[in-house]
């Protein structure tokens, strides 16, 4: 049984809301950037003058600029919205991380089948401009979001939503905690968290065609952190020792999925003939 999410990432909407006019927020607006801006300093030169020439139909469009879009579709666009909220998030860490389509994904529903879809209208060239962007949105955002280990957890706490808990003495709940919360005192802009991320060292398995692709086995690695030892504290308060042993896990995730990305649009926007 799968629960629903707000519109994801949900608790991230909620903290900035009270965070916004700080500058630290790593998988709110800021992480969602930052993967973006990642993924755009390995672009190939065909998929970067794709990605540019789609952007351009859009007054000051840039790839970091859309990243956030897709959660801030309930109020631009309800409707669509309503029906994109389940793309953000899938629920498997309930049966070991594997991921079983028609349990974990009903209709579609969930961050893994809406990547593929998303990618499929990306990289066709039947479709309008108009259209291929709006599905550039959604491949950047889907994939930060895959990358953050609360969206591939636990469906019965809603992906950590309802796993109340205090940090430094302050309520919250581990959704919240990981969209934002460990990363709050480090007061980095956007310029210095992307220095953060690239000097760190370069993550394992991104060139292996398999990876590349494969939306659910990022997924089930994402759903792999999420259950490891010690994410869900024991012991309902906790402090920056919290933080600091979880935040390089977190920040890893970041650097990772700008790579995937990158990897991701470098194959759905190659437009370079290819040898016979």
């Amino acid at each position: 049984m799968r629960a629903r999410l707000p519109l994801l990432l949900s608790a991230t909407v909620l903290a900035a809301s009270t965070l916004v006019s700080t500058p630290a927020f790593a998988w709110g607006a800021q992480g969602h950037r930052l993967v973006a801006r990642i993924a755009e300093t390995r672009l190939d030169p065909s998929a970067r003058a794709e990605v540019e020439r789609l952007l351009a139909t859009e007054a000051g469009a840039t790839l970091a600029s859309i990243a956030p879009w897709a959660d801030q579709l309930r109020a631009e666009d309800p409707d669509l919205g309503k029906r994109s909220a389940g793309w953000h998030y899938v629920n498997m860490a309930e049966d070991g991380c594997r991921y079983d389509p028609p349990k974990h994904c009903r209709d579609g529903d969930c961050v893994i089948e809406a990547l593929k879809a998303q990618s499929a209208r990306l990289a066709d060239r039947g479709l309008s401009d108009a259209e291929r962007l709006q599905a550039l949105k959604f491949v950047v955002h889907l994939v930060g979001d895959m990358h953050q280990p609360m969206h591939a957890g636990y469906g019965h706490d809603k992906g950590g939503n309802t796993y109340q808990l205090q940090f430094n003495e302050r309520g919250t709940n581990l959704h919240s905690l990981w969209d934002s919360g460990m990363f709050y005192a480090l007061q980095l802009d956007d310029g210095q968290y992307l220095q953060r991320l690239q000097a760190l060292p370069a993550p394992d398995g991104v060139a292996a065609p398999q990876l590349q692709r494969d939306a659910s086995l990022w997924a089930e690695q994402s759903c792999g952190i999420a259950t490891r030892e010690g994410v869900y504290p024991a012991n309902r308060k906790v402090g920056q020792a919290y933080a600091d042993s979880w935040r390089p896990v977190a920040e890893a995730q970041l650097r990772l999925a700008g790579e995937r990305l990158a990897a991701l649009l470098n194959e759905l926007l190659d437009t370079a003939p290819k040898p016979r």
